[in-house]
């Protein structure tokens, strides 16, 4: 892992020590620097979890991923700088069909600070900027909104975000550690599966600090405060050129991305 050149991706110059400073800094930064992204899925370039590639293709070419991409790289640079971390899988929760997904259709990370944990996560679209303290029946404020953690069952913790005056879950997930090679046939699964949000949806959404752009293959949008922006897109030129000006995401960055797999 090349811290150096990971921090500067993501536009981080401050200390690099294991402390909830630095982490809650850590993890704005990478949010507000690397997008949540399925392109690879959309030119049908395999993505594998090799962390030597995902390291290749987020931090050398400047891409962004999707969670088991994201997650698990950013939990080799907290490694690296001393944290006490862990993968964690999580299932995620269908707005529309009301249940659970599959066990590992998400990556998250656990990073335990001063004999307290903390759920963090850079790979989740529209989440918190800063980690959330594993504390039972609490509001915790972030800039992206409110959000709490309950005890789902005996076995399974739930993150819920409210809206107006209700609490939407986001996902679910335990405690135990992972191994990233058991998130395999899940990766494998949502960039190939017809059912699978990622391969009928393409995006590159980066939040900002009061806001929000988002690329697909039809639109741009963008949302800053209140207001909501939106502008087509006709044709696979004008998808790349939004790319490049919207997320510095070149076209050959795509095209030999994940070239050599594991």
């Amino acid at each position: 892992m090349e811290v150096g050149k990971y921090l500067e991706r993501i536009n981080y110059q401050g200390g690099a020590e294991a402390t909830i400073e630095v982490l809650n800094a850590l993890q704005k930064k990478h949010l507000l620097s690397v997008p949540f992204e399925n392109l690879d899925i959309y030119y049908k370039i395999p993505i594998g979890l090799n962390p030597g590639n995902i390291f290749e293709k987020v931090v050398i070419k400047r891409r962004g991923g999707f969670c088991y991409e994201l997650n698990s790289l950013f939990y080799e640079l907290l490694r690296a700088i001393g944290f006490d971390v862990k993968m964690i899988s999580a299932r995620v929760f269908n707005q529309q069909q009301k249940v659970f997904s599959p066990e590992f259709d998400h990556l998250a990370i656990i990073a335990n600070l001063d004999s307290v944990d903390h759920l963090v996560d850079v790979g989740f679209g529209e989440f918190t900027f800063l980690p959330l303290k594993i504390e039972l029946n609490t509001t915790q404020n972030d800039e992206r909104g409110k959000f709490r953690i309950d005890k789902y069952n005996e076995v399974y913790y739930q993150v819920s975000k409210q809206a107006d005056e209700n609490w939407t879950p986001e996902y679910m997930f335990t405690l135990k550690e992972r191994d990233l090679n058991e998130f395999s046939e899940m990766c494998h699964y949502n960039q190939s599966s017809p059912q699978s949000h990622f391969t009928q949806n393409t995006f590159c959404s980066l939040p900002t600090e009061n806001g929000r752009i988002t690329v697909s293959t039809s639109k741009i949008k963008v949302t800053e405060a209140n207001s909501i922006t939106e502008s087509p897109i006709t044709g696979e030129q004008e998808f790349l050129l939004a790319l490049e000006k919207y997320f510095h995401i070149r076209p050959d960055s795509i095209k030999l991305a994940n070239t050599s797999l594991a």
